[in-house]
């Protein structure tokens, strides 16, 4: 369990880190194509600057939670409350993919990719972190 745990960990954040560097700083427009079929430039100006400030400013926040979960990593599955904020904001993003399809309809193949990926590494994790608060290794 533990090399699925790490497995499920490394590529997640690392995902993470890219796609949220990508989006941020790099070219969200070809996020918009790829992930959405959809080319920005059909809006007006006013509509095409705000949505892209605040796609830039989430995947922005993405990247930060992949670098604080590579930075402290060791504190993740060795202190509770580490834990606790991954296990919770790694599962949030699983919910809210879960609530999407019953509010906003079925997505694109990639979309469902994601969220079984992220549903099994977020319980993957979880049950692994489990192991570790009954051996205490998880203060």
């Amino acid at each position: 369990m533990r090399s699925a745990n790490y497995f499920f960990y490394y590529t997640y954040i690392g995902l993470v880190i890219a796609a949220g560097f990508w989006g941020a700083f790099i070219n969200p427009y070809f996020d918009y194509r790829l992930l959405f079929d959809f080319d920005t430039q059909s809006l007006p100006d006013f509509q095409r600057i705000n949505m892209m400030s605040q796609y830039r400013f989430l995947r922005a926040i993405e990247l930060g939670f992949g670098l604080f979960s590579i930075l402290f990593v060791k504190n993740v599955f060795s202190e509770k409350k580490f834990n606790s904020f991954f296990i919770i904001t790694m599962g949030a993003g699983v919910l809210s993919r879960i609530i999407s399809i019953v509010m906003d309809g079925s997505p694109s193949f990639l979309m469902y990719f994601f969220l079984g990926f992220e549903l099994i590494g977020v319980l993957v994790i979880y049950f692994y972190s489990l192991k570790l608060i009954a051996q205490n290794d998880i203060t």
